[in-house]
């Protein structure tokens, strides 16, 4: 089977714009008192964190190019923004890039419900003016807080049914839910659809990205963790646990006592 290497074409290799960068501190796991909380992180190459609009606040612009971010795993489109306000114009902005988005796209965003709405990728709207079957990305789940589901690479919600308050949305675990249509979307489906499929080439490229070794409990000993130890492979006969032994694989973390009716359906794990 031929590996899939991964070639970012059509990137620009400028800078990042200095008034939407800050320095991005790494503390490998540890909390303040310097004591390992989260296993399998350090090291790793300094990075920059880019600031993204997810609030769209500006209400138009041009994509001057597609960069590369290295603290998620979709690209970014830096926008120039046009209005009719001269403090905002010629603002810059970074945005998730979705899928066929091109340099010199004119972008917009609609706050008004209207019809036979003619929308492209990255246009950003109220729920109401999308039709059954639109695909979606950065869904808001309270109003003007700013774009929430489907937000990494690939991932997309797709519309359902509209009623005369809600819009029924399929997200990208399967489940469905409810929204209010005067929350916005970004239409479109998240560029880089094959970051799932990428190849590492080789061990440093994880360390590189701030992943350590993992080694796996069966393989320690029965001091170090609840599956360790035994004769042959085993796990004790219990459910996977984490070395605090704490449900794992699979386990449900959702409160049932938390009932929340505009969840309609949750995609049960096999």
């Amino acid at each position: 089977m031929k590996k899939f290497v991964e070639k970012n074409i059509g990137l620009t290799k400028f800078k990042p714009y200095f008034k939407n960068i800050k320095r991005s501190l790494r503390k490998g796991g540890r909390n303040n008192l310097g004591r390992i909380t989260v296993r399998h992180q350090g090291g790793g190459v300094k990075q920059v964190y880019r600031y993204i609009d997810f609030k769209r606040v500006f209400n138009s612009g041009i994509v001057t190019n597609l960069e590369y971010d290295p603290n998620r795993s979709a690209y970014l489109a830096k926008l120039i923004s046009f209005s009719e306000n001269e403090k905002e114009n010629g603002a810059i902005f970074y945005i998730l890039a979705p899928k066929g988005l091109r340099v010199f796209d004119f972008l917009q965003k609609v706050e008004n419900k209207r019809k036979n709405l003619f929308l492209r990728p990255g246009d950003v709207s109220i729920l109401s003016n999308f039709e059954v079957g639109d695909f979606l990305h950065c869904v808001e789940s309270v109003e003007n807080q700013g774009g929430l589901y489907a937000r990494s690479a690939g991932t997309f919600c797709q519309v359902l049914e509209t009623m005369s308050s809600f819009v029924k949305i399929r997200l990208p675990s399967g489940s469905q839910r409810l929204f209010p249509t005067q929350l916005k979307a970004t239409y479109g489906i998240l560029g880089r659809e094959k970051y799932n499929l990428r190849n590492l080439e080789k061990a440093g490229r994880s360390r590189w990205m701030n992943v350590r070794p993992s080694v796996r409990g069966v393989a320690m000993n029965p001091v170090d963790h609840p599956h360790g130890g035994g004769q042959g492979k085993t796990k004790g006969g219990r459910p996977s646990v984490t070395p605090k032994s704490l449900p794992t694989k699979g386990q449900p973390t959702r409160n049932p006592r938390k009932k929340n009716s505009l969840i309609l359906k949750v995609k049960k794990k096999k």
